[in-house]
């Protein structure tokens, strides 16, 4: 869990937009993504809740996670084994207290079901420790029934299926439990439980728990090691994110940020250093736009979603929450940032267009971030929909012409004195100035009540 991806598309909108490209890499784009470090809904989520009153999740964010739980923890087999056909119910249940009733259902029927346990740790766990806990537990059932499944493995496409599943509960146990000892201070410990993951399932890559280790390793000051993985992780062939893209400009940040000053760069000039870590800044501005307004604490945080949209406003949060303290951390790299980020729009003048590193910036960041933020967070929009100036003035021209309208169908005798008069003033004429001093004059007799006769 942490790297699936769901489309927030309509079914059948590549099909209408086959015929642009720039459309189809905005749509694929247009992808929300598992949040590499979502926080527990129990120990985190709800207690938000008591405090504030305020739900931090939206229920299109709630329903993406139950279609990856059903994704990840359940299979074709699942009839085979009743504790994993009451959790199939179980990850459907749109009701949290039916989901944790479900689940001490099936550790009745099967005290080693591990799904049960994932399941009670995420949400029925009010701490840190009690969800540490119950995945310890859900490890050990976990673990065994792992062992079960590899070795048969082979006796048919079923069983291989099981062993995917069985796979995907093991991992996303053992990086919940790196995350719990991350949360407890044992930062150590958790980056040895990542390591050990990427090491022992090199092929799910996909589920970024390399984002997860940069921030732990970023927490013990490890620079060297966190490079070492922005090494691998930084490749063009491999999808980009903010972490990996404001983490590369952070260490090229540090390394001249203490001494930095905005009036002696604009004297002697930037070094060699200084140009390379503006650029890798301007980089990340270009990747996700939001990001420094949330790290400059120009916007106020809120907690993270469970999905993200890669360069949206979800991900900005996402990555400022876990990282704005390792920006703080490092002596002058946030002043560096604010004198040089807005630096990046006059490279990309038409980011929908055309970008400068990446793809054009999609379109459709602000509809999906609105489905995935609660209401109560104004979404960060890029770039600002500012109107043409023929449009202002078009708006104008036909609000004036309105006006003129209604005033000359309410007081016509009056309008036509008043345009007679504009007349007179734009194009003097011998008739128009006499027929005013007429007008004039009958108004005038009209008002004292007396007649011309």
């Amino acid at each position: 869990m942490g790297g699936t991806e769901s489309s927030i598309s309509e079914p059948g909108s590549p099909s209408r937009n086959r015929g642009n490209e720039t459309s189809r890499q905005n749509l694929s784009e247009c992808k929300v993504w598992r949040n590499p470090l979502n926080l527990f809904r129990g120990a985190e989520y709800r207690r938000y809740t008591w405090v504030t009153g305020k739900e931090p999740l939206t229920y299109y964010d709630m329903n993406l996670s139950a279609q990856d739980h059903q994704t990840f923890f359940t299979c074709d087999t699942d009839f085979l084994r009743p504790s994993d056909t009451v959790m199939q119910k179980a990850w459907r249940e749109r009701n949290p207290p039916a989901r944790i009733k479900a689940a001490y259902q099936a550790l009745e029927l099967n005290n080693d079901c591990a799904t049960a346990y994932v399941l009670l740790a995420e949400e029925e766990a009010t701490t840190i420790v009690d969800a540490e806990r119950l995945f310890k537990q859900a490890l050990k059932a976990g673990e065994t029934i792992y062992r079960q499944s590899q070795q048969c493995q082979h006796q048919s496409p079923q069983h291989e299926a099981q062993l995917r599943r069985d796979t995907n509960v093991l991992v996303y146990i053992k990086r919940r439990l790196a995350m719990c000892a991350r949360k407890l201070g044992r930062i150590r410990e958790a980056v040895k439980i990542m390591r050990d993951l990427m090491k022992e399932f090199p092929p799910l890559t996909m589920l970024n728990i390399h984002e997860n280790l940069l921030e732990s390793l970023l927490e013990l000051q490890a620079y060297a090691d966190v490079q070492a993985v922005l090494a691998k992780y930084d490749d063009i062939s491999l999808p980009k994110s903010a972490a990996i893209c404001y983490t590369a400009a952070l260490l090229k940040t540090r390394t001249v940020s203490e001494k930095f000053s905005p009036e002696t760069a604009s004297r002697r000039g930037l070094s060699t250093a200084e140009i390379n870590a503006v650029e890798a800044i301007h980089r990340a501005v270009e990747f996700n736009p939001h990001v420094p307004k949330y790290l400059l604490e120009m916007k106020s945080l809120i907690l993270p979603p469970e999905h993200i949209l890669k360069r949206g406003d979800s991900e900005a949060i996402a990555y400022a929450f876990f990282h704005l303290q390792h920006w703080k951390r490092i002596e002058g790299a946030l002043n560096l940032l604010e004198c040089t980020w807005e630096g990046t729009f006059r490279m990309i003048p038409y980011p929908l267009e055309k970008g400068h590193l990446f793809y054009p910036y999609p379109s459709c960041t602000e509809t999906a971030d609105r489905e995935l933020l609660p209401t109560f967070h104004h979404v960060s929009v890029y770039p600002k929909k500012e109107l043409p100036l023929f449009i202002h003035f078009t708006a104008g021209f036909c609000s004036s012409t309105a006006m003129i309208a209604i005033l000359t169908h309410q007081f016509p005798e009056i309008m036509g004195i008043f345009a007679k008069a504009v007349l007179g003033l734009w194009c003097p004429q011998p008739w128009a100035s006499s027929g005013f001093e007429e007008n004039t004059q009958d108004l005038k007799s009209e008002d004292l009540g007396l007649s011309s006769g």
